[in-house]
C-alpha cells in the first residue's frame, strides 16, 4: 500500500513537471518581449525636510506623514520662487503648462533613453502609446512628442489619460497585443507624469498626504514580436494579463475638481493600502489561472511603488519577503510614487542588477484608481 502511494506521488511529480515543461516550451510563442526600457526625471531633487523647510510646514501631524514615508528625495518641479524665498501659488493654468512643457521634455528623454538601450531609431517607432495622469492635453502627449522627436508621420498612436497608477500596465497590454499582431515592429509605450503640476498646497491633511507622496518622472518600454535583426531580446516576454476591480472602492482613489481652490486635487483615502493588500492574492491567483504556475515558481516581482503602507499590505498578503519587493522599496525612497511609470523604475533596476535568468518567472503589479490592480506575468 504505501508502495502503491509513493508510485502515486512519483506520477503526479512527474506529470506536473512534464506539464511544467511543455508549458516552457510554448508559453513565448507569438508573445510580445521587451527590448529596451528608459526613465527620466527632472534636474532638481528634494529631501522630505527640504521640502517642509522650503513651504514652512510646521504643523507636527503634516511634518510626520512626510517624515514618516520610507521616501528620502523625490525630483520635483516646483512652483517660482518669490524675492521673499516663498513660493508662488500657482493657478491651474500654469501646472497645465508646466505639465505639458515638462511632460514633453521628460518624455523625449526617456524614450530616446529606451531606444539607445534597444538599440534602435527613432525611425523605427511604429506605434506609441503615451500615459498620463497629472494633467488634460489636447492634442496628447502622443502628437507633441511625434512633432518634437520628429517621429515618422505615419506612427500609430493611443493617449491614455485619467486611469492613474495601474495605467501603466493597462496600456501595456493594449501595446503587446498591438506589437503581437505586428511582428518585427517596435512599439513604445511612455508613462509621462508631472505630479508636481497636481499639487494644492492649504496645509490640510487631505493635500498633505498627496504632497508628501509623488514625485515628477517619465518611463519608456520597448516591445517587438520576433526579430527582424534591428534590436535583440533584452527583457522578458509579455505573457499574459490579469485584472481585478473593486467597485466599492471606486472613491478612494481620484483626481477631480476642488471648488475651494479652483484646481483639480488628488484625494488618496486611508483605507487604500489594506484594500489593496486583500485583494492582491485573488488577482495573482486568475493571472496564474491556467498556468502550471504558483505564487512560489514567480522569481522577481516588479510592484508598483505606492507607498510604504501599500508595498507592506501587499507584501503580507501575498507572502513576499523585503528582498522580493527590494527594487520597490529603493524606488519609493529615491524618488516616491511616480504613479503610472513606478512600475518601470522598478523594472529598469531589477534588468540593471543582472540577477533574472532565461526561464524564470516574474509578475509586474500595479495598482491605482478603480480601486483596480492590474498584473502582468512575464518570462525571462
Amino acid at each position: 500500500m504505501i508502495g502503491t502511494s509513493l508510485q502515486a506521488i512519483d506520477d503526479s511529480v512527474e506529470e506536473r513537471t512534464e506539464s511544467r515543461a511543455r508549458f516552457d516550451r510554448s508559453i513565448t510563442e507569438g508573445k510580445s518581449w521587451v527590448v529596451g526600457v528608459g526613465t527620466a526625471v527632472p534636474p532638481n531633487s528634494y529631501s522630505q525636510q527640504e521640502i517642509l523647510d522650503i513651504f514652512g510646514v510646521e504643523d507636527a501631524r503634516v511634518r510626520s506623514v512626510f517624515l514618516n514615508s520610507a521616501i528620502e528625495r523625490r525630483f520635483l518641479h516646483l512652483p517660482p520662487e518669490r524675492p521673499d524665498g516663498g513660493r508662488s501659488a500657482e493657478t491651474q493654468g500654469e501646472l497645465l503648462r508646466k505639465h505639458r512643457v515638462n511632460g514633453i521634455e521628460m518624455g523625449a528623454r526617456a524614450l530616446q533613453e529606451c531606444l539607445k538601450q534597444a538599440g534602435a531609431d527613432l525611425d523605427d517607432v511604429r506605434y506609441l502609446a503615451c500615459v498620463t495622469t497629472t494633467g488634460f492635453l489636447t492634442p496628447g502627449f502622443s502628437a507633441l512628442l511625434i512633432k518634437e522627436l520628429g517621429l515618422r508621420e505615419d506612427t500609430s498612436r493611443i493617449d491614455v489619460v485619467g486611469m492613474g497608477c495601474n495605467a501603466g500596465l493597462n496600456a501595456l497590454n493594449a501595446v503587446a497585443s498591438w506589437s503581437a499582431a505586428h511582428p518585427g515592429e517596435l512599439a513604445v509605450m511612455l508613462c509621462v507624469e508631472a505630479c508636481s503640476a497636481a499639487y494644492v498646497f492649504d496645509g490640510t491633511m487631505r493635500t498633505s498626504v498627496v504632497n508628501s507622496l509623488f514625485g515628477d518622472g517619465a518611463a519608456a518600454v520597448a516591445l517587438m514580436t520576433g526579430d527582424d535583426g534591428r534590436v535583440a531580446r533584452s527583457g522578458p516576454a509579455l505573457l499574459k494579463f490579469s485584472s481585478h476591480i473593486i467597485p466599492d472602492a471606486v472613491g478612494a482613489m481620484r483626481y477631480d475638481w476642488d471648488d475651494d481652490h479652483g484646481k483639480f486635487s488628488f484625494y488618496l483615502d486611508r483605507d487604500v493600502p489594506y484594500v489593496v493588500g486583500a485583494n492582491a492574492e485573488t488577482v495573482v491567483r486568475r493571472l496564474l489561472d491556467g498556468t502550471p504556475l504558483g505564487p512560489s515558481d514567480i522569481e522577481h516581482w516588479v510592484v508598483h511603488s505606492g507607498g510604504k503602507k501599500v508595498i507592506d499590505s501587499v507584501m503580507v498578503n501575498l507572502g513576499l519577503t523585503r528582498y522580493d519587493v527590494r527594487h520597490t522599496t529603493e524606488v519609493l525612497r529615491d524618488y516616491g510614487n511616480l504613479s503610472s511609470g513606478s512600475f518601470l523604475f522598478s523594472y529598469e533596476r531589477l534588468a540593471g542588477s543582472g540577477v533574472t535568468r532565461p526561464g524564470e518567472y516574474g509578475v509586474f503589479m500595479t495598482m491605482g484608481p478603480g480601486s483596480t490592480i492590474e498584473t502582468a506575468l512575464v518570462r525571462y
